[in-house]
């Protein structure tokens, strides 16, 4: 067993697959309730505070997502992890990478966030560094390329993608179901499109639709409703959906 201390952790590099290490010397954004543990002299304040607001206006323009980030003063060693999801992170040099929403985990001060045209990602802008989880380990893809949405983390330097959509794979009540109300079962339903020159990022592991005792009882139910029903469903997962995209 090793046992971590400032002399042995690494400076700007993974602790292990689970956990990322920051060597802070300056400013650096972080996402709220991702720090784990920190050595040194640091502190976290509210994005929006009059201190910051200069870097605020330079770095952050995401108005959104705002609230869910903190920036981290100071200078010491922040442990950063996300609920047990593998971390890296990535480099830019005068590039821009799109990052789906909620597996941003930080990003230094030097790069631009802003929203993305696709809902529920951001796009850093610039040269730096951006921290983000995965559900398993990442895979890179040239384009063109078609993607099940829900495996997509991000992509890399080409045009942002638009959806396509293959009825011919929805078939019975189930697949008819996720298809009215957002929720797919696989691939085959809904895809990104992505096209031009440029790298897609892969999560090794889609959403896992199966994991949730819930989901499969109201899946199973799914034969035995009727239209109405079926109906009522639909726009009460619409409505959940748009709440949870506004939280």
């Amino acid at each position: 067993m090793t046992i971590y201390n400032p002399s042995t952790l690494p400076k700007n590099d993974n602790l292990n697959r689970f956990s990322y290490v920051i060597d802070v010397k300056e400013q650096i954004f972080i996402r709220k309730g991702k720090m784990i543990a920190f050595y040194g002299e640091l502190r976290f304040e509210a994005m929006g505070s009059s201190v910051l607001d200069l870097i605020v206006r330079t770095a952050f323009n995401a108005p959104k997502y705002v609230h869910h980030f903190v920036v981290a003063n100071g200078q010491g060693q922040l442990i950063l992890g996300d609920n047990g999801n593998d971390l890296a992170c990535y480099d830019l040099d005068n590039a821009n990478m799109t990052i789906r929403a909620k597996n941003l985990l930080g990003f230094t001060k030097d790069v631009v966030c802003q929203e993305s045209t696709l809902p529920g990602y951001l796009t850093m802008i610039g040269t730096g560094k951006v921290i983000a989880s995965s559900n398993g380990p990442v895979h890179f893809l040239e384009l063109p390329c078609r993607v099940d949405e829900q495996a997509v983390l991000g992509w890399a330097d080409c045009p942002s993608p638009s959806y396509h959509y293959d009825y011919a794979h929805v078939q019975g009540w189930a697949s008819a179901a996720g298809a009215l109300t957002g929720f797919t079962l696989s691939g085959e339903e809904k895809q990104i499109d992505f096209t031009g020159a440029g790298t897609v990022l892969v999560q090794s592991s889609e959403l896992d639709m199966e994991g949730s005792s819930t989901l499969s009882h109201l899946l199973s139910q799914l034969p035995m409703l009727g239209q109405d029903d079926l109906n009522k469903l639909s726009v009460s997962a619409q409505q959940q959906m748009k709440d949870n995209r506004q939280s």
